[in-house]
């Protein structure tokens, strides 16, 4: 892959990275309970450092590196993605953040398998990995404080 082909993903991936940011960041004015604005302020923040370590990378570092295999619970998986309003409570905040982070893994997912370059492929095998921990991280929060306390 020519150095313009890599630049023009490299720029694609930052776009959906300033928009995943710049939602959470939204969506942390919107909401009302503390610690869920806390925890969208915190997301926003992990955004824009996938943002900026899009901006720094080396094309020749990308091939070597690792990617860690992070489990999916699937919770995301039975929920509805709700639109951000200002009566938004806690479990709507939390599924609509799990399926911005699956559609961020499963768009990561999809560009790595529809390359054939191997240093390409590796960046966002990297990217989906990271959305992965993301929406575990949610997950969790969503197992431990929404379902049991139905």
């Amino acid at each position: 892959m020519d150095i313009r082909q890599f630049d023009e993903v490299v720029a694609f991936a930052i776009e959906k990275e300033q928009e995943a940011a710049d939602a959470y960041s939204t969506a942390s004015k919107i909401v009302k309970r503390a610690n869920v604005s806390a925890m969208l302020l915190e997301f926003a923040a992990e955004e824009e450092r996938h943002r900026r370590k899009l901006e720094e990378i080396d094309p020749a570092r990308v091939e070597d590196a690792d990617v860690a295999d992070i489990p999916d619970l699937r919770i995301s998986d039975y929920s509805d993605g709700v639109e951000i309003t200002e009566q938004m409570d806690y479990q709507d905040v939390l599924s609509v953040a799990m399926k911005r982070e699956e559609a961020a893994h499963n768009l990561y997912t999809m560009l790595a398998s529809n390359t054939s370059d191997g240093g390409l492929r590796k960046l966002f095998e990297l990217l989906a990995a990271e959305e992965a921990k993301h929406k575990l991280a949610l997950e969790k929060e969503y197992d431990e404080h929404v379902l049991s306390e139905n």
